[in-house]
């Protein structure tokens, strides 16, 4: 297993990784996949340049999938790290979603377990 590396600033999203993790077809699978109950929240992360070319060989790597129910995208999933705490990166796979973005989550909210806020600079490690 390989380990890719993403440093990133921590900024605030639209909330609608919140409302994703809150559906109980996405937790269960997350809890079956991740290994963990996902905490209602994702750490945004927008990409330094090197992670933006490192982000394009995810949608190119193995991973595990969030199935969709009907009216909702494809996630992929992949087991990642994060100052030692166990934690996944969701890709969405949306049109046109940015792609200097991250979506981490863990079973804690990261923000406060960090000691996070936004313009800081933060580094997950992802197993490809």
């Amino acid at each position: 297993m390989t380990t890719l590396k993403f440093e990133g600033t921590v900024t605030t999203g639209e909330g609608n990784g919140k409302k994703y993790l809150a559906l109980p077809w996405v937790k269960q699978q997350v809890e079956e996949k991740a290994g963990f109950t996902p905490f209602l929240g994702t750490l945004n992360l927008k990409l330094t340049a090197p992670g933006i070319e490192r982000r394009k060989l995810l949608n190119k790597t193995k991973a595990a999938t969030i199935c969709p129910a009907k009216g909702y995208c494809l996630g992929l999933l992949f087991k990642a790290s994060i100052a030692g705490l166990n934690c996944a990166v969701i890709l969405p796979q949306i049109k046109n979603y940015p792609e200097n973005m991250l979506e981490i989550i863990a079973p804690v909210n990261l923000r406060d377990k960090l000691k996070v806020k936004d313009g800081r600079s933060v580094t997950v490690s992802v197993q490809v």
